[in-house]
């Protein structure tokens, strides 16, 4: 279970990274974010956004179209 849940679902590039990155601020060190997104392109977003932000992507996973993502915050 994340710490907080994120909803940017219906929103496109870069709106759910840009959310995401405020989000994720709020969090102790630790924490976990999950977020849920419709746009496709996101899969590689959350992925090059952790890469280049040192956050860990624990877990991601697609179902009716809504893309998961859950993100620990690095500290």
């Amino acid at each position: 279970m994340a710490d907080m849940t994120l909803d940017a679902k219906g929103l496109n590039c870069p709106l759910p990274i840009l959310k995401t990155k405020k989000a994720i601020k709020s969090l102790r060190p630790g924490g976990t974010l999950e977020v849920l997104a419709t746009d496709p392109g996101s899969v590689a977003d959350f992925q090059a956004f952790c890469k280049t932000t040192g956050h860990t992507l624990i877990e991601h996973d697609e179902s009716g179209g809504v893309y998961r993502f859950v993100i620990q915050h690095s500290g």
